[in-house]
C-alpha cells in the first residue's frame, strides 16, 4: 500500500520574525532544525522510495534532515522544483506582517493571506498556488504512488495546503481554515486504487 508523507519546513528566520517569507530563501532557525529531526524520528519506521521538495533552500534543508534521522540519505532519488514552492507573496515579501497590517488595515491584509483567490500585490493566491503546484502533484507524485512507491515530500504551507484540499476534497470555505503546522508530518495511506485507506498528523 503506497505511503504519502507531507512535511512543511521547519521553522524559518522569517517565519520567527513574523515576515511573509513567500519565495525569498530564508534559512531554518535552530528551532526549525529541531523540528525536522523530530519529524525524522516520527516517520522513522517509513521506507521512501522517492522524494519531492521546493527549490528554497528552507524545504530542501528540511528534506536533507529528515533522510538523515530515517538513514535514507543518498538513498533515493530527490526531484526539486519551483511547482512546489511556497506562495510568492509579491509586493509583501520581506516585511513583517504586523507593520503591514498597520500600513494597508488589518482586514485587507487578512483577505490576502486568508481568502482562496484574491492575491497581494504582484503575488498569489492561494488559488494561483495550486493552479502550478496540483498538475505537478498528479503528474508526478501521483504516478509514483500509482506505481506503489512510498513517497516523501517537503514543502510549504501553502504548497501544501493546496495538496490536503485536493486530497480531503475541501471546499474553497474549508481549506481557509486549514493550517499545515510546521515540521509535524501527515500521512497518507492508500489502497491500489489510490482510495485513501487512512489519515494520520504526527503531532503528538
Amino acid at each position: 500500500m503506497p505511503v504519502l508523507a507531507l512535511i512543511r519546513h521547519g521553522e524559518s528566520q522569517w517565519n520567527l520574525e513574523n515576515r511573509f517569507t513567500g519565495w525569498v530563501d530564508v534559512p531554518l532557525t535552530d528551532k526549525g532544525r529541531e523540528e525536522a529531526r523530530r519529524a525524522g524520528e516520527k516517520i522513522r519506521h517509513i521506507h521512501f522510495d522517492r522524494a519531492y521538495t521546493s527549490v528554497l533552500e528552507r524545504a530542501r534543508e528540511t528534506l536533507d534532515i529528515v533522510l538523515g534521522v530515517v538513514g535514507q540519505t543518498g538513498d533515493l532519488p530527490i526531484i526539486s522544483d519551483a511547482a512546489l514552492n511556497e506562495r510568492h507573496y509579491g509586493s509583501l515579501q520581506g516585511l513583517n506582517k504586523a507593520e503591514t497590517a498597520v500600513k494597508y488595515g488589518q482586514e485587507q491584509v487578512h483577505i490576502w493571506r486568508r481568502s482562496y483567490d484574491v492575491a497581494p500585490p504582484g503575488g498569489e493566491s492561494l488559488k494561483d498556488t495550486a493552479a502550478r503546484t496540483l498538475p505537478y502533484f498528479e503528474a508526478h507524485i501521483v504516478a509514483d504512488l500509482q506505481a506503489g512507491r512510498n513517497v516523501l515530500v517537503a514543502a510549504h504551507g501553502n504548497s501544501l495546503r493546496s495538496i490536503v484540499m485536493h486530497l480531503d476534497h475541501l471546499t474553497e470555505e474549508q481549506v481557509l481554515e486549514l493550517n499545515i503546522a510546521t515540521g509535524v508530518p501527515i500521512i497518507y495511506e492508500f489502497d491500489p486504487n489510490l482510495r485513501i485507506i487512512s489519515k494520520r498528523i504526527l503531532d503528538g
